[in-house]
């Protein structure tokens, strides 16, 4: 076996996925890791040979058919098989399938990050010329909390994900539809839309889309303004833990009841929830919820706004004047769409649309105060909707990360559809 020593952001499924293994493999390798919550920096861990997929060529294939069949290009299998040229993938010749992505940008590598967000936003930039993408302003950590725009019409849609912290499997179920959105955008090569890129054998094509809408009628009837981690410093809370060099150090261990595992943290770094933030009775939220002071979930902070993040969103929603939103959270099912009978006659109808897209239950909320979509009903008096995707405990499995993606596809595809 080889050693690997860990580094800052590793978590066991970000190695494991590096270095090919499950995590149950990575794990039985270095038992120590079961009684620890997290890596820790300058930690060794043993990997041994990574487990690829093998194969072996059956008669009268070639090269070209077999990445065919495994919905993999061309030059990915030349590339998985460095020793072998094109004469070389001859019958009874085992040789390496390296994993489909389908060209896929956005995917887990772990658990998906911050660092894998900011990566993931740049590459569908530079492929996507056609895509905006920009910050809404800063956490308390002073990260950026990124947005990413697609589409120039007048309707004005907002989707955001990972307001909780323990919730992040949210962004990238998100993001995924804004990349087969511009998948589909760029593949019609329309008059209005973007660069064309050429595809490469194996890559996928246009998905999909429900309705009969085509991408390209999205793009000039609405435009889609995206904030996929709203949380960045509680998600990178959740995934990494918190070292004693971190400046909140003892309070988080404080507001966390002592525990040195944080993956049940819902709130920002200061301890505040940040879907209890907003000024729409706010302090009926407050009673109900009994929490005084920073806690790993339920506080609502000492006033309305006080955190940045949710001002940042805020502000972001005044500017733009938003047509419709959805926050986009986890677990159950569920689509609230109702706030204390202020919300629209076609927020109902609206909320029976989607869920008929996604199979979720349509469920009209009492007893709940200062989230996002009650501000956003209270004052603009529009459609917004609260979604709790998945279903268990949060953090939701990665295994669970395809199927709920392809449920939040179908349902921002259904909004798009307006």
């Amino acid at each position: 076996m080889r050693e690997y020593i860990v580094q800052k952001g590793d978590t066991l499924h970000r190695v494991a996925s590096v270095f090919k293994l499950s995590t149950d493999t990575l794990m039985a390798d270095n038992p120590w890791t079961a009684a620890q919550p997290y890596l820790i920096c300058g930690q060794v861990l043993y990997i041994r040979p990574s487990m690829d997929r093998k194969y072996v060529i059956q008669p009268a294939e070639h090269a070209r058919q077999i990445a065919k069949q495994f919905g993999i290009k061309l030059d990915e299998l030349r590339q998985a098989n460095p020793e072998l040229a094109e004469h070389d993938f001859v019958e009874g010749k085992k040789i390496i399938i390296p994993e489909n992505h389908l060209n896929q940008i956005v995917r887990l590598r772990g658990e998906y990050g911050y660092e894998d967000l900011r990566e993931d936003l740049a590459a569908l930039a530079q492929r996507y010329p056609f895509i905006e993408v920009g910050s809404i302003g800063t956490s308390v950590m002073g990260k950026d909390i990124p947005y990413v725009r697609i589409g120039r019409g007048p309707l004005k849609i907002h989707a955001n994900a990972s307001v909780h912290a323990n919730e992040w499997l949210t962004t990238p179920c998100l993001l995924r539809f804004v990349e087969r959105y511009a998948q589909g955008v760029d593949s019609t090569n329309g008059d209005k839309g973007g660069e064309h890129h050429d595809k490469g054998e194996g890559q996928s094509e246009a998905p999909p889309w429900i309705y009969g809408v085509t991408p390209q009628t999205w793009l000039y009837r609405t435009s889609l303004w995206v904030v996929p981690m709203v949380n960045p410093d509680g998600v990178e809370l959740v995934q990494q833990g918190v070292l004693p060099s971190h400046p909140l150090y003892h309070d988080l261990r404080k507001w966390n009841e002592g525990r040195a595992d944080y993956r049940g943290w819902k709130a920002n770094i200061r301890g505040v929830d940040l879907n209890d933030q907003f000024p729409a009775y706010w302090e009926e939220e407050v009673r109900r919820r009994g929490k005084t002071s920073p806690s790993r979930r339920d506080y609502a902070g000492p006033a309305p706004l006080s955190e940045p993040e949710a001002k940042a969103l805020v502000d972001l929603t005044e500017r733009e004047q938003f047509d419709m939103v959805l926050s986009i959270h986890s677990q159950g099912q569920e689509i609230y769409w109702n706030y204390r009978d202020l919300e629209p006659k076609e927020s109902r109808d609206w909320a029976s649309r989607l869920a008929a897209a996604t199979g979720y239950r349509a469920v009209k909320l009492g007893g709940s105060d200062a989230g996002y979509k009650d501000w956003f009903i209270q004052q603009f008096g529009k459609p917004g909707f609260t979604v709790e995707v998945g279903l268990g405990v949060n953090p939701l499995p990665m295994r669970d990360y395809d199927d709920i993606a392809a449920e939040v596809g179908m349902l921002m595809a259904a909004v798009l559809s307006w």
